[in-house]
């Protein structure tokens, strides 16, 4: 009896020390690999959890594995979804820690100057779990978009470009939230609302003439120059005839050239048509275009005209003398480069 005993405990003993060994020291997560970065879509049941683990490798041997995760209350009927990066050496028993505390990995939201909000709906889905129709849903539902202070037409100032730091299964009301936040640090950081203030514009406003001098020019440095020629044409009451809005009116976004049916589209958002600012932007602005029309250049030109030379660069003016000079200027460079 006492050699059956003494047999039944060194058997005890090794299935102990066997079940420590597989749970406390052999690596789910090899050690001469890099860190495993794991997705776990929300609702997941735990044989999804485990799924999604098997598909990066991660193997815990699940005789050991399953027991530890119903003591430790890992398992449940929802799982917790997110994104977690489980480091080289990690254990079956760090691996549930880790899983059951919801320490996730963020990812980076990149925003750059996307059209209109279904564009940032499918670049934001390229991020985050949500489908870009689930953001879309949102950013139309007119009631929540009231409830933050926004219109249809204005929601997109509410996007300022930027690299924003988020969790992977952040809900398309979380994103928002985030970027009122945002929103309201950027406005109040560089004396950016006393800027507006003193050129009589609100932050809509700045945004939505940004967005046409966004599209008026790829050279940054000429933005400053071609926002005091809106600012100036504004004060005096003069159509700001900006042709990004005629194209933005049409929608024919690959058009080469603004033509008279462009010019002539009956459209709030055609400044050839209207005067004033367009109901909303017409693209989301860069920070650089933004700042541009709260700092612009003190002139008083009233035109410019491309110089037609390919530097993307324009030429201004006062008068509408000048500027049919200028315009003269750039149909003879097109002819000298062979376009006209």
């Amino acid at each position: 009896m006492k050699k059956l005993i003494a047999l039944l405990l060194l058997i005890a003993l090794a299935v102990a020390g066997f079940t420590y060994y597989q749970v406390m020291l052999v690596p789910v997560v090899p050690r001469d690999g890099g860190p495993v970065t794991v997705q776990i879509p929300t609702g997941s049941s735990y044989e999804q959890v485990m799924d999604s683990l098997a598909v990066h490798g991660v193997t815990p041997n699940r005789l050991f594995f399953d027991p530890l995760a119903e003591r430790m209350e890992f398992k449940r009927e929802r799982m917790r979804s997110g994104r977690f990066t489980l480091a080289p050496g990690t254990t079956s028993i760090s691996l549930i820690r880790k899983l059951r505390s919801g320490a996730q990995a963020t990812v980076d939201v990149v925003l750059t100057t996307e059209r209109e909000p279904m564009n940032v709906a499918a670049k934001v889905a390229r991020f985050l779990e949500p489908d870009s129709l689930a953001f879309q849903r949102l950013f139309q539902d007119t009631a929540f978009i009231d409830s933050i202070g926004y219109t249809p037409e204005t929601l997109q100032t509410l996007f300022i470009p930027n690299t924003y730091e988020m969790y992977w299964n952040a809900t398309p009301r979380d994103f928002v939230a985030r970027m009122v936040k945002e929103h309201e640090r950027f406005w109040r950081s560089n004396d950016r609302l006393e800027k507006a203030a003193a050129q009589d514009l609100s932050p809509a406003e700045v945004y939505t003439l940004a967005s046409i001098v966004e599209k008026e020019s790829l050279q940054a440095s000429e933005r400053p120059r071609i926002a005091g020629v809106y600012l100036n044409r504004l004060r005096i009451g003069m159509p700001l005839q900006a042709d990004p809005t005629a194209v933005f009116a049409t929608r024919e976004f690959d058009v080469g050239r603004v033509l008279y049916r462009h010019i002539e589209f009956d459209s709030p958002y055609n400044t050839y048509v209207y005067r004033g600012l367009p109901p909303g932007p017409i693209t989301m602005s860069s920070v650089g275009s933004i700042d541009a029309v709260l700092t612009p250049e003190q002139h008083d030109f009233l035109y410019f005209c491309a110089r037609g030379d390919g530097s993307g660069l324009h030429n201004f003016a006062s008068t509408g003398e000048g500027h049919a000079r200028n315009i003269a200027i750039y149909v003879a460079n097109l002819k000298a480069r062979g376009i006209r």
